[in-house]
């Protein structure tokens, strides 16, 4: 396509009444093209922002430094590894990290829809997105002054989880511009790229991390935690660098048509209830693609989320295959995301879902009947599981951008992060109550299983819009 010759994204007409978002892309016509600048700034985005959940959510800064004997006292972290003093104390900063965490959780389970909602009505959902992405950035530097002390552990864990509240809040604004760089043809594609960069990005992040782990930090003095309070400066210098093309390039999508009033934060959510209740009124497709969606993309957290856990206890994993594992997995599902993006535009978005749910079922089986087979059946069926995760990821952002109603992206993206939140206690209610009822790490497979299975069925049963079954 020729750049020079792209017309902007057109103004949509009055919005107030519960348009489809396909609508509005075919107002403007299937021959708007969308400048690959804009797609590729855009989707630079996840790149940019993916090191905070890889390196400092999952892999690196919480695992192994928050949460570790760096944050004991003294005398409890010369203990053997097996005493159980040591291990409750460690059990300890465990839980008190996940007290924090389930607060940042109703947090955004609070404020997402309302603040995506603000967005639409006044269209500053890119200056929003500026700002979130600053203070995640900031947040990022100021892990630095976590020192390797017990005193500074609360600190941490604040900052860490204020962290994953802002990331979800600009997630909203980021999900909601989606339909300023793509059309119909290419949501698909467009929705898949970005994750796909984000997995990769994610992917030379932790690589660097190694890197640097094996060149012993070439000397320096790493004591007092200083080399995952230097990890913590690089994730934010990477956001900042390489989420400008999107403000740069990306156009803001127009405001929501309002009647000019002025609505308070708290006001925002009497017409939240009232939009919500009109969405199950007139455009019922999109409210139960929102609940099924919260179930499945719970069970596609717990494959990550557990994964490692899996391949440790279950499957007797070292720590260095573990991260092996994490960096190899993260790439097939990055490239099996880009993949499916094209599937997506040419199969459609609900079919892509349904197959992957379809195959992480299947093979999470598979694995749970192999658990007894060696390290073989997980590095197999658990790389299988992510080239399946991601696709099903991607799709479920571009079929929510189809049925969305218009001009409340912003809005219904913050419900897709709040019903997500909702629900987020499935997967790990499932994991632990099978774990419990049959006294093996491996038995939690299943109950993965049964929560991709319950979205699965959830989704077969949402009836969507003609002009999405063809798309």
């Amino acid at each position: 396509m020729d750049p020079a010759s792209a017309p902007k994204p057109p103004m949509p007409a009055d919005t107030r009444a519960l348009g489809a978002i396909g609508e509005v892309f075919q107002d403007s016509g299937d021959e708007r093209q969308v400048p690959r600048r804009e797609v590729r700034s855009w989707a630079m985005w996840d790149w940019a922002t993916q090191p905070f959940n890889s390196v400092i959510l999952t892999f690196v800064f919480v695992s192994l430094y928050l949460v570790s004997d760096h944050f004991l006292p003294a005398d409890i972290a010369a203990l053997a590894d097996k005493d159980p003093v040591k291990e409750r104390a460690l059990a300890d900063l465990s839980s008190g990290y996940g007290l924090i965490s389930t607060l940042a959780g109703v947090l955004i389970l609070l404020v997402a829809p309302v603040l995506g909602q603000l967005a639409d009505r006044a269209g500053r959902k890119k200056r929003w997105l500026l700002v979130t992405t600053a203070l995640l950035a900031l947040i990022q530097f100021s892990l630095f002054f976590v020192f390797a002390d017990p005193i500074y552990f609360w600190y941490g864990a604040v900052m860490v989880s204020i962290g994953a509240v802002v990331s979800e809040i600009a997630g909203v604004n980021y999900n909601a511009l989606l339909v300023s760089v793509s059309t119909p043809r290419t949501v698909g594609r467009v929705s898949g790229l970005g994750w796909g960069l984000g997995y990769i990005g994610g992917i030379l992040a932790l690589g660097l991390v190694v890197a640097l782990t094996f060149a012993d930090w070439f000397g320096l003095d790493t004591s007092n935690g200083l080399a995952y309070r230097l990890i913590a400066v690089g994730c934010a210098v990477w956001t900042i660098v390489f989420s400008i093309p999107l403000f740069l390039n990306v156009p803001e999508p127009p405001a929501r048509a309002s009647d000019g009033r002025r609505v308070s934060f708290f006001g925002a959510y009497r017409e939240l209830v009232r939009d919500v209740a009109r969405l199950y009124r007139e455009h019922r497709s999109t409210f139960w693609f929102l609940v099924a969606s919260a179930v499945y993309r719970d069970g596609l957290a717990g494959v990550f989320a557990f994964g490692g856990v899996l391949a440790a206890v279950a499957f007797g994993f070292s720590p260095n295959e573990v991260m092996i594992f994490g960096i190899v997995a993260n790439l097939v599902a990055g490239v099996s995301t880009v993949i499916a993006g094209r599937l997506d535009d040419r199969f459609g978005a609900r079919a892509v879902i349904v197959t992957s749910l379809t195959g992480l079922v299947v093979i999470a089986l598979a694995v749970f009947l192999l658990h007894d087979g060696g390290k073989a059946p997980f590095w197999v069926g658990g790389l299988i599981l992510c080239a399946f995760v991601g696709p099903a990821q991607a799709a479920s952002r571009s079929l929510l951008a189809r049925v969305t109603p218009a001009g409340m992206q912003g809005e219904i993206f913050g419900l897709y992060a709040t019903t997500g939140r909702v629900a987020s206690f499935i997967s790990p209610a499932m994991w632990t109550l099978f774990i419990v009822a049959f006294g093996a790490t491996y038995w939690g497979i299943l109950g993965i299983a049964i929560v991709l299975l319950a979205g699965l069925v959830l989704l077969l049963f949402v009836r969507l819009p003609k002009h999405v079954r063809r798309a």
